[in-house]
């Protein structure tokens, strides 16, 4: 059976469920897995399946898509001055 208190922490790691509570339990389930937990789900205590955050999918780039937008200055290859440039090693 779910723990209503454990149900309101998040757990690291991966929690096994059997699948008769998985389906009695799915909101909740849902929302553990959206915190980032992995659950395995088991039948007669075997892992059959799990549930994972789904990975957020990254827009793809377009090579050139800022084109003509902003220049390069002349001299961006320049040493800094070394007032700037011992900012850095401090």
């Amino acid at each position: 059976m779910i723990d209503l208190a454990k149900d309101l922490v998040y757990i690291r790691g991966m929690t096994t469920i059997n699948i008769h509570e998985a389906k009695t339990h799915l909101s909740r389930l849902l929302v553990r897995v959206q915190m980032g937990e992995e659950i395995i789900l088991a039948r007669a205590g075997k892992p059959v399946a799990r549930l994972a955050p789904m990975e957020p999918k990254v827009a793809e780039r377009r090579l050139g898509s800022a084109a003509g937008e902003f220049q390069v200055p002349d001299d961006f290859n320049a040493p800094l001055p070394p007032e700037i440039e011992d900012t850095f090693w401090q």
